[in-house]
């Protein structure tokens, strides 16, 4: 995340914020008890949609009814949601090449147009034979010197062209996508299905069938497909104290299992990714102000306690419960997200995000953090978690965060690793925030600047929105619009879904990014957009 902080001066160690209580002890006994549980190889990395995601929801639920937070969810304390529905390959999917037998999924995917059957045959690189399979290099593709210009309606229109020739069946190969753009493909609504199989080949497959010293191929393949849906499980618990407004404590609890979702740092490793920081630490501190919460006398406000899911694929579980209605979304006061608390460290200090998203936080914030702790401010709203669902809905929001580290991502992030003095710091830093809140009514809600898109190096230019990381039925959605920006000055509005900005095909938000990256500041282009039912095309200037 690109931030803009201000320092605060060190006074001394943040580890020592706090004196040690009876109480304290108790939390920090609870907080190791959390983490250590949450953070086993039991759960398996809490991949959503897994049975390692179960065990930790049913654990956070134990504890939310041993704290004596009702349950708010829409089955007890839990909450459903679907994070994929759509394709897969079949277990009769296979594809081999000189009796190498290659896995689907991971060395090639089957195309969603393709039909469920099988062909083989001996291929010369670059002979197309009738009653044979072909095998197309889309590098050779002429599509106006931009192979990134590439969307499925191109490879639908290759394999028709391909069948009425004769193919028997479709590889292409050396394609531009990521696997994931293509699995989205899957997700998608078939328009059409052509009677032959095709299928996309990943890189370790192109470059088999790219080999210059390649006299021929025996390839035999066969398309299957299965449905898939994939869910996850949000816990939601509730502290009723008949007030008008209620304050959102949240922290996501799921993590990346064993790296299937491809969003490892440790690409190669197979191993369990605990997620002790990430984000066992915020969930265990939440379980805790849950408990701290209930037994407290600030009454002024309802106390909604949430574990999302979903987090590590894009905001999921929080998205899905801001617009579920389980209670009224105008009556939330504010939200605070705590995600990675668990590395507090003299150097780093606590990051702390939302600023800019109430007037109210300063000074609350001044009454609130202990002299000790080094603190580093940013003012935007929106980032990469779970508080920019809320800020979506003009609440005001905090983001507490204690900084990434080596272990990020990674089968390193384990329970031992974690500071819980520190962890204890932030848990408390939160109480105060709570209860000098307690007086103040309702907060008002301010915007703020956005978390670019394109801030990296990478990109010269912004086009000012925020993707809809959830959407996957093609193209990008917009989940909101930047004042001041091109998207906002051309007329893009929330809820468009951009499908193609200048010459490139967008079908998801890597084709996006790589679009965002071709042009600089000053450079105009237009951006076809599908608004409802209708198409829409407006004129941008970055």
């Amino acid at each position: 995340m690109k931030k803009s902080y201000l320092l605060l001066p060190l006074v001394c160690a943040a580890l020592a914020a706090y004196p040690q209580k009876k109480a304290d002890r108790k939390t920090l006994t609870n907080l190791q008890a959390h983490v250590s549980y949450l953070a086993s190889d039991k759960l398996e990395g809490r991949r959503t949609g897994t049975a390692g995601e179960q065990l930790a929801a049913a654990y956070i639920a134990e504890q939310m009814k041993a704290a004596g937070l009702s349950p708010k969810g829409a089955e007890g304390y839990l909450q459903t949601f679907t994070v994929r529905e759509g394709r897969d390959p079949g277990d009769k999917a296979r594809l081999s090449v000189n009796s190498q037998q290659l896995t689907p999924g991971e060395d090639f995917l089957p195309l969603p147009f393709s039909a469920a059957k099988a062909a083989k045959g001996e291929v010369l690189p670059g002979v197309n034979e009738v009653d044979n399979i072909w095998l197309i290099n889309v590098k050779d593709w002429e599509d106006g010197g931009n192979p990134h210009a590439l969307s499925q309606d191109n490879y639908i229109k290759k394999a028709k062209e391909a069948k009425e020739s004769g193919a028997s069946g479709v590889v292409f190969y050396n394609g531009p996508e990521e696997p994931r753009t293509v699995r989205k493909w899957l997700d998608e609504k078939t328009t059409e299905t052509l009677p032959i199989p095709a299928v996309w080949a990943c890189e370790k497959t192109s470059k088999m069938l790219s080999a210059d010293d390649a006299n021929g191929f025996q390839v035999d393949m066969q398309v299957d497909f299965k449905p898939v849906k994939r869910t996850g499980t949000n816990v939601v618990g509730y502290v009723d104290n008949g007030a008008a407004t209620t304050v959102v404590i949240g922290a996501h609890y799921d993590h990346l299992g064993h790296g299937e979702d491809h969003n490892s740092l440790a690409p190669n490793d197979k191993a369990i990714h605990n997620g002790a920081d990430d984000n066992a630490s915020g969930t265990a501190a939440m379980l805790e102000l849950g408990r701290l919460l209930k037994a407290s006398r600030l009454k002024n406000n309802n106390y909604l306690l949430i574990a999302f899911s979903g987090e590590e694929l894009g905001l999921f579980g929080s998205k899905y419960f801001s617009e579920s209605n389980l209670i009224p979304i105008k009556d939330v006061n504010y939200m605070v997200n705590m995600d990675m608390v668990g590395r507090l460290n003299n150097e780093k200090g606590l990051q702390i995000g939302g600023i800019g998203t109430s007037p109210a936080w300063g000074e609350i914030l001044k009454k609130s953090l202990p002299s000790s702790l080094k603190v580093q401010y940013d003012s935007s709203g929106t980032g990469p978690s779970d508080h920019t669902s809320f800020y979506r809905k003009d609440i005001p929001v905090l983001f507490l965060f204690t900084g990434t580290h080596a272990d990020y991502h990674k089968p390193s992030d384990d329970a031992d690793k974690i500071n819980y003095n520190g962890q204890l710091t932030v848990l408390k830093l939160v109480y105060d925030v709570v209860e000098q809140a307690n007086g103040k009514g309702r907060l008002a809600f301010t915007k703020t600047r956005e978390m670019q898109m394109g801030g990296s190096t990478r990109f010269s230019v912004t086009l000012g929105i925020m993707p809809d990381y959830t959407y996957s039925k093609g193209g990008l959605r917009v989940d909101g619009v930047s004042d001041g920006k091109p998207a906002q000055k051309a007329g893009l509005q929330a809820g468009d879904v951009i499908v193609q900005l200048g010459e490139t095909t967008v079908s998801d938000i890597e084709t996006y990014m790589t679009a965002l990256s071709k042009f600089k500041k000053g450079d105009k282009t237009t951006v076809k957009v599908k608004r409802g039912n209708a198409g829409k095309v407006f004129d941008v200037t970055f």
